[in-house]
């Protein structure tokens, strides 16, 4: 899997929590969504990659996924970011996968209060 960063997504990114994080995870999480088959695509900050996580082709990020979550998502995907709108958006050249991708902080370290 490849993904392509432009340079306003990759900054907002990085700038997205405080401290930065440094290791992304996509997901495409079905959680609750009551869909069958399609999940929504999210990217989570973590510490680290899980156990069999495979590392995405991603120049300005360190971007991680699921093998399983693979299938979701075309080889190619593309990250922008409309800073009117203060969102993120995946798309590939065939499909756009989300204009509001979600960025969610899971990181255990990141910091001593939730919110």
């Amino acid at each position: 899997m490849k993904i392509e960063w432009s340079d306003e997504a990759a900054a907002a990114l990085r700038s997205k929590f405080d401290p930065p994080a440094r290791v992304w995870k996509l997901v495409s999480d079905n959680e609750g969504c009551g869909c069958a088959v399609n999940g929504v695509p999210f990217l989570w900050a973590v510490d680290k990659p899980a156990p069999g996580d495979l590392r995405a082709d991603s120049a300005q990020i360190e971007l991680w996924y699921e093998p399983q979550h693979a299938v979701y998502f075309d080889d190619v995907l593309k990250v922008s970011y409309d800073a009117a709108a203060r969102s993120f958006k995946l798309s590939s050249d065939g499909q756009i996968y989300t204009n509001r991708l979600g960025a969610v902080d899971l990181r255990t370290s990141a910091s001593t209060h939730h919110g």
